[in-house]
C-alpha cells in the first residue's frame, strides 16, 4: 500500500520550483500535468514517492516534480528503479522516458522488468524521434518517415510498444495522448494502484522534429476502447496492439492481471531463507567441489 500524506495534497505540492525548458507545444508539458495531477489524486506521500528517468527530453521530467527523484543514464532508469523498489518496497516508485531511452538501448531492461513484475509504474513519452540529439530515427519512427537521419524516408518497421509489454508479461498495459490530460491522470494512478509492472504508452508528439502533423494525426486516429472492452481478456487487448495505427490508435486500459509482484515473491523468499536459517557456505562449496574440504585442508 502506496504511503498517503497525512492532509490532502493539491498538484501544486507536486511542482517543484525549476521551471520545465521543453520546447513550446511539446507533448511533454501534458504528460508532467497528468503525473502532478495523478500523484495529487492519490495523495501519494512525497517523501515516500521517487521519480526515475533516463536521458532525453522526458527523461529531464523527474526534476519538475517535488519529490525524491533520479536521473539515471541512457536506458538504465527501469534497473535503479528496481534497485530502489527492492531496497525499499514502502517506497512508490515512477519511472518516465521517452521512446529512444526506453526500446533502443533499454530495450532488455524493459522485456525483463516485465517479465519479472517488478512493483514499477514506466510511462513513456513516445514522440517517435530523438528530440535532444536534434531528430534523427527512434525504435519507434514509423517506416518512410523523414528524419534528419533518414533524408529518403525510414527504411526500418516500428517498434510497437504495447505488444512488446503483452508479450513480455507485463501485468497493466494502457495507452494515453498527451493532449488527453484527464485519460492519462486516470491511468497513470491506475498504474500506480496496480501491483507489478505497469506501463503506460503516452504518445507525446514532438512540435519540433515531428512538426504539427504528428498531432494532427494523432488527434484524428485515437478513440477510447470500445463498448464492452474487457481488459482482463488477452484476446481483446491483443487485438488492441495489433491495431493499424494509421487507422486507430485506442486509448485507454488495455490489459490488466494478477500475478504476484517481485516484491511479494522476494518477501516470501525472505521468510523461507528465515525458517530455514543461516546458510552453511561450506556445504554450498562442497556441492561443487567435493574435495573443498581437503583443498582447503592441504593449503
Amino acid at each position: 500500500m502506496a504511503h498517503q500524506a497525512v492532509t490532502q495534497l493539491t498538484q501544486k505540492d507536486f511542482k517543484a520550483s525549476l521551471q520545465p525548458v521543453w520546447c513550446p507545444g511539446c507533448g511533454d508539458f501534458g504528460v508532467v500535468a497528468a503525473v502532478y495531477q495523478a500523484l495529487a489524486k492519490l495523495n501519494l506521500d512525497p517523501d515516500y514517492t521517487m521519480v526515475v528517468s533516463g536521458i532525453g527530453c522526458s527523461s529531464r521530467l523527474p526534476g519538475y516534480v517535488n519529490t525524491y527523484s533520479f536521473n539515471a543514464i541512457h536506458g538504465r532508469a527501469i534497473p535503479i528503479a528496481t534497485g530502489i523498489k527492492t531496497a525499499n518496497p514502502k517506497l512508490t516508485v515512477l519511472v518516465v522516458g521517452g521512446d529512444g531511452d526506453g526500446f533502443a538501448i533499454g530495450t532488455q531492461h524493459f522485456v525483463h522488468a516485465a517479465r519479472r513484475n517488478v512493483d514499477i509504474t514506466y510511462v513513456c513519452m513516445d514522440n517517435s524521434i530523438y528530440g535532444l540529439t536534434k531528430g534523427h530515427t527512434s525504435p519507434t519512427t514509423p517506416t518512410d518517415e523523414v528524419t534528419k537521419t533518414s533524408p529518403y524516408g525510414n527504411i526500418e518497421a516500428p517498434m510497437n510498444p504495447v505488444l512488446l509489454a503483452l508479450a513480455c508479461g507485463s501485468t497493466f498495459i494502457a495507452r494515453s495522448f498527451s493532449a488527453d490530460v484527464k485519460t492519462s491522470v486516470e491511468l497513470i494512478a491506475q498504474g500506480i494502484e496496480h501491483r507489478g509492472f505497469s506501463f503506460v504508452h503516452l504518445i507525446s508528439p514532438c512540435p519540433v522534429f515531428r512538426g504539427r502533423q504528428q498531432f494532427d494525426w494523432v488527434k484524428e486516429r485515437v478513440r477510447k476502447t470500445p463498448e464492452g472492452f474487457d481488459f482482463t481478456k488477452r484476446e481483446q487487448a491483443r487485438a488492441i496492439a495489433f491495431e493499424d495505427p494509421n487507422e486507430s490508435i485506442t486509448l485507454g486500459l488495455i490489459w490488466r492481471d494478477q500475478r504476484s509482484s517481485l516484491q511479494d515473491q522476494q518477501q516470501t523468499l525472505r521468510e523461507k531463507a528465515t525458517v530455514k536459517g543461516p546458510t552453511n557456505y561450506e556445504e554450498i562449496l562442497q556441492s561443487f567441489v567435493p574435495d573443498f574440504g581437503a583443498v582447503g585442508a592441504g593449503r
